[in-house]
């Protein structure tokens, strides 16, 4: 770590309002993807909706999803004035099943064709 890089102390409230993973991180190193990674392994036990993947996390600040790739730095993460932790919002939202999906369109193409094979004119 660089001397003197502006840190930005961070925690991450869950859906029941836990808060978990409450430390202080590098702004420009950090990225989301690596903040997803801690949060998976850090996750409470005993919780009735736990994370699989990093792929299932999803970060919110002021109201705006963030991407994997960028640092906090780059997420425009505010820090500085701000007395206290910085709370970051956890949604856990698996990825939708590729089977539901193609159940779901063959249904949509079922109720377009017509029940007795006739053509309209």
């Amino acid at each position: 770590m660089a001397e003197g890089e502006e840190r930005i102390e961070l925690k991450f409230r869950i859906y029941d309002g836990t808060d978990i993973a409450h430390d202080s991180y590098p702004a420009s190193t950090t990225t989301v993807g690596s903040l997803k990674q801690k949060l998976v392994a850090e996750w409470p036990q005993g919780k009735t909706v736990i994370p699989k993947s990093v792929n299932d996390v999803k970060l919110i600040h002021a109201g705006k999803v963030l991407e994997n790739t960028k640092t906090l730095a780059d997420s425009r993460i505010t820090f500085g004035d701000i007395p206290g932790a910085i709370t970051m919002h956890v949604v856990v939202q698996p990825p939708i099943a590729k089977k539901k999906t193609e159940k779901k369109k063959k249904k949509e193409n079922m109720q377009k064709t017509n029940s007795c094979s006739c053509t309209i004119l």
